[in-house]
Parts: C-alpha cells; sequence; structure tokens
C-alpha cells in the first residue's frame, strides 16, 4: 500500500508505539516477518509504549485496578479491571507467551469465566463470551477446552434474522458485534461449517443495514471512532469486522466506506473522537463508576484509529 510519506513517518515516527508501528509495517506495508524493523518493533511490545504501561500496573498477583480477585472485582471497575486491560494487550499485540498475561489470563479464566459461566455457559452473555473468545485466540489460546463449547454456544444463540444481542429479544441489533469479531479471530481452517453459516448470516445482517442503519434515525454514537472499543460500536468497528471476513467488495458497503473516507483529516490521518464509553450517549446506561482507558488523547488525531481505518480501506482495494 503507497502511504503519503508525511502520513507514514509520522505512523513510524520514534514516539510512535510499537504496537502501530507492527501494524504499519506487516498490514500496510507488507513488510516479510524477518524485516529489521518488523522484528524490532515486536520484540518492544510490552518493553515499551501502551502495552508495557499497563503491565507496570499489573498486582503481583496478576489482576488490576483492584486488591481482590473474585470474579466480580476481575470485571469491575469498568473499564480499567482485569478484563478490559487483557482486551486491550490482546489487541496490541501481545500473547500468553508473556509471563503477565499468562497470569492475568490464568486468573479471569479460572475465576471470571469458568466459574461463573462465562465461556458457554450458564448465564452466558454475547458481548462477554465474544470478546473472551476473540482475547484467547489472540492471545495464542487456540488449543484452549473452552473455546470450542464458546463457538457452540455463540453459534446457538445467534437470532433469526442472523444478528446476535446481548439482552433477551428476539431480534439482534448492530451493538452486538462480538460473536463474529470472535469468529474473524478464527483462522479459516479451523471454522466449522456452523461457524461458517453463522459468519454468512451475521455479515448479510450487517450488510443489509449498511453497517449503521438501525432504527427511524442516525445512532451518533455510531459515527464516533473509538479506542478502545471494548464492547462499543461504531462504523469503524463494523468495517474492520466484514473485511477482515472478506467482505470488503460487497457494494452494500460502500456508504460505510465513503462515511470513513469523508471522516479522515486533509493529511491522511484520523481522529479518536471518544472513549469507551461515549459520554456523549443519551441512551448510554453507567451502572456503577467507570473509567475510560485511553491511550491516545480525544479529538486529535489518532495513529491508532488511522492505522485500522487504512487497513480496513486496503483491504476494501480502496
Amino acid at each position: 500500500m503507497a502511504l503519503r510519506r508525511g502520513l507514514r513517518d509520522w505512523l513510524l515516527a520514534k514516539d510512535s508505539d510499537p504496537s502501530v508501528r507492527l501494524r504499519v509495517l506487516r498490514d500496510l506495508l507488507d513488510r516479510p516477518e524477518d524485516d529489521p524493523a518488523l522484528v524490532r518493533a515486536q520484540k518492544e511490545i510490552g518493553r515499551k509504549g501502551w502495552a508495557a504501561r499497563i503491565l507496570r500496573e499489573q498486582h503481583p498477583e496478576g489482576q488490576w485496578a483492584t486488591s481482590g480477585t473474585s470474579a466480580l472485582e476481575l470485571y469491575r471497575p469498568k473499564y480499567v479491571a482485569t478484563n478490559w486491560r487483557l482486551l486491550v494487550l490482546a489487541d496490541l499485540g501481545l500473547t500468553g507467551k508473556n509471563p503477565r498475561v499468562a497470569k492475568g489470563m490464568d486468573l479471569l479464566v479460572r475465576r471470571r469465566f469458568l466459574a461463573s459461566g462465562e465461556l458457554g455457559g450458564r448465564g452466558s452473555e454475547v458481548c462477554i463470551t465474544g470478546n473472551a473468545v476473540r482475547m484467547m485466540l489472540r492471545f495464542g489460546y487456540r488449543k484452549d477446552p473452552r473455546l470450542t463449547p464458546a463457538l457452540g454456544w455463540l453459534v446457538r444463540h445467534q437470532k433469526k434474522d442472523g444478528g446476535w444481542h446481548c439482552f433477551r429479544s428476539a431480534t439482534g441489533t448492530l451493538d452486538c458485534w462480538e460473536a463474529l469479531a470472535a469468529f474473524a479471530a478464527l483462522l479459516p481452517a479451523a471454522r466449522s461449517p456452523e461457524v461458517l453459516r453463522a459468519i454468512e448470516r451475521g455479515a448479510e445482517f450487517y450488510l443489509k443495514r449498511r453497517l449503521s442503519r438501525e432504527g427511524p434515525t442516525p445512532y451518533p454514537p455510531w459515527f464516533r471512532l473509538h479506542y478502545p472499543i471494548h464492547y462499543y460500536y461504531d462504523i469503524l468497528v463494523g468495517l474492520d469486522v466484514l473485511t477482515s471476513l472478506g467482505y470488503g467488495d460487497d457494494p452494500r458497503m460502500q456508504p460505510a466506506f465513503d462515511r470513513l473516507e469523508a471522516m479522515g483529516n486533509r493529511d491522511g490521518s484520523w481522529n479518536m473522537d471518544a472513549l469507551h464509553p461515549d459520554s456523549e450517549d443519551p441512551n448510554y446506561q453507567f451502572r456503577g463508576p467507570f473509567y475510560p482507558l485511553g491511550l491516545e488523547v480525544p479529538g486529535r488525531p489518532s495513529r491508532w484509529i488511522t492505522t485500522t481505518a487504512l487497513t480496513v480501506l486496503k483491504r476494501a482495494g480502496r
């Protein structure tokens, strides 16, 4: 992919996070795995930048934010407890080979997912289960015995219209994208016929709605770009999931692509519009205290958002 020189230099600058540099070199510039700059960026993840800062804040027992390690304390307070930190670390490119990641995941799986049945058991929720599966796959836990039941649970809880919903509902919603993102994290060869059919139905659910058409009026938060996303939806989330599954050339994607391109800055970058949760969203219900986990400053050009936007455009050949 050809990048403007100024944009490329900004994304690969010395003060750019190594996770960003890795993605730019690998996903945008198609550098080989043994490229020295790519290898250097990969080695720096967890030693410098965002991932290193998160790891430094981990307690010796493996958790973040709280002194306890109960199931609830690993999930709350939102969005700085163990569950949310590990989700971000999975995005940033760390794996379970990192001893601190392994320690946090051991706690999370034993205390949060297994004990309370979040991975495909009684009391599961699509949002939590989908995020957990995606996180485990990105961390490299591909042979974990909990994954197959969890994937089956996500398939079974797909609605008749092809979507999913985290709450009781006969229909799906664009806001519930986590199951489809979990399937996208699966290697193609590991996708069972049931998962492939669920992907096809789920993609059609989003394509019919042009990734943003739900309800009588446009929903403003879906046109603000966020990171971390945790379980928040916006059009870049939809574009990222759908293009990673190979739907970038579907003509019904064009309105979302056009909207994304219109949101870009003149220099080729995109801003991060808001942290999760989007405090300007009047319909978002907050339960208890929450603390946004920010890597970059809202309202300013974001290297992470820019890299994601360029990646989805490249997948679609735009």
